[in-house]
C-alpha cells in the first residue's frame, strides 16, 4: 500500500490519493467490474468503449496474493437498485448488493465512536447532522479534533458546513481549518479536495467519499479503510510537515493536532494583520463566518 499527497506551494488543490496492492486490490477489481457492467451506459450508442465495449466484464474469480503489513478493507456507497448482481467476491459473502450499501458511512461513525486521543480529517464538508453528532461526542471525552476544509467553500456545501461545525467550535480541543498560501502580499487559498480520516494514529480511511449525503447516502462512492499504527503515523506526519512546516515525528498524535491548531491560530492572527503566516499554510477559520 503507497499514499501519496500532492503538493500546494502555488495553490490550486490539496488532494489525496492510495494506491492499494493484494486482496484489498481484488476487491476494487471486483467493484469496477460491477460497475462497468451495470452503471456504465455501455448499452447506450455513445457509451460503448473499444472493440469489446458491449461485452460484461467478468468478476475476479480469486484473491491476489497478500501484499504488505497493512490491513485494508474496501469500503462503499451504493445507492439502492444501482446494481443488481449481487456475485461475490473472492473470499466474500453474498451480499444482496440491489438494496445498496452504506459501509462508507458505517466506518466513519465507527472510527469517530473508537476514538480516544485525535480524529484528524481532511474532507471537501462536515453537513452530516449525524457525524456532527458523533463528533461531538468525542470532543466531549477529550479527543482533539482537526477538520481541515476548503478555506473558500463551494455554495452548495458552505452553509451545511457552517451549521454543523457551529456547535463544534465550542469546544477549545476543535479545530476549523483551511489552507492559504501567500505569495508577497497576494493570498490565495487552497481547495481541500481529500477524502481522508485519521484516527488515534492506528487508522486510516482515503478515498472518494465526502462527508456530505450525497456521498454519504446517494452518489457511488469507494474509500480504502487501514488498520496500521506506523503508516497512519507516517501519514500524519507527512500531512502536517506539508500544512504547517513543521516535523511532528517526535510528537504523539494528540500533541500534534494541539501544534496544528497553535499555528493555524498564529497564522490567522497575521493573516488578519496583513502579516507573513507564521509557520505553514494552515489557517484557522471561524465556523459563525465561514464561506464570508
Amino acid at each position: 500500500m503507497a499514499v501519496g499527497s500532492p503538493g500546494h506551494r502555488d495553490g490550486g488543490r490539496h488532494d489525496l490519493y492510495v494506491e492499494v496492492a493484494g486482496p484489498s486490490a481484488t476487491d476494487v477489481h471486483h467493484n469496477f467490474a460491477q460497475r462497468w457492467n451495470e452503471a456504465s451506459e455501455r448499452e447506450k450508442p455513445d457509451g460503448i468503449w473499444g472493440p469489446h465495449g458491449t461485452s460484461a466484464l467478468a468478476f475476479p474469480t480469486r484473491a491476489s496474493e497478500p501484499r504488505g503489513a497493512s490491513l485494508v478493507q474496501i469500503q462503499r456507497t451504493v445507492h439502492p437498485g444501482r446494481y443488481t448482481d449481487s456475485t461475490a467476491a473472492p473470499n466474500a459473502s453474498r451480499h444482496d448488493i440491489s438494496a445498496g450499501e452504506g459501509s462508507c458511512l458505517e466506518q466513519y461513525e465507527r472510527a469517530i465512536d473508537a476514538a480516544r486521543s485525535s480524529i484528524y480529517i481532511e474532507n471537501q464538508a462536515l453537513p452530516i447532522p449525524s457525524l456532527a453528532r458523533k463528533l461531538d461526542s468525542a470532543l466531549r471525552r477529550g479527543v482533539e479534533v482537526v477538520l481541515l476544509v476548503p478555506a473558500e467553500p463551494e455554495t452548495a456545501v458552505r452553509d451545511p458546513t457552517r451549521a454543523a461545525v457551529e456547535s463544534l467550535a465550542r469546544y477549545d480541543n476543535f479545530t476549523l481549518a483551511g489552507l492559504i498560501v501567500t505569495n508577497g502580499t497576494a493570498r490565495r487559498a487552497v481547495y481541500v479536495h481529500a477524502k481522508t480520516m485519521l484516527v488515534d494514529d492506528a487508522w486510516a480511511t482515503i478515498g472518494s467519499c465526502n462527508l456530505h449525503a450525497n456521498s454519504l447516502t446517494g452518489n457511488t462512492e469507494l474509500n480504502a479503510s487501514i488498520w496500521d499504527p506506523e503508516l497512519t503515523r507516517a501519514l500524519r506526519c507527512e500531512l502536517l510537515a506539508e500544512h504547517l512546516g513543521r516535523d511532528t515525528s517526535g510528537l504523539d498524535d494528540r500533541s500534534a493536532l494541539r501544534l496544528f491548531r497553535a499555528l493555524a491560530d498564529a497564522n490567522r492572527k497575521n493573516h488578519s494583520a496583513g502579516q507573513p503566516h507564521c509557520r505553514g499554510n494552515a489557517v484557522r477559520l471561524a465556523p459563525g463566518d465561514y464561506g464570508n
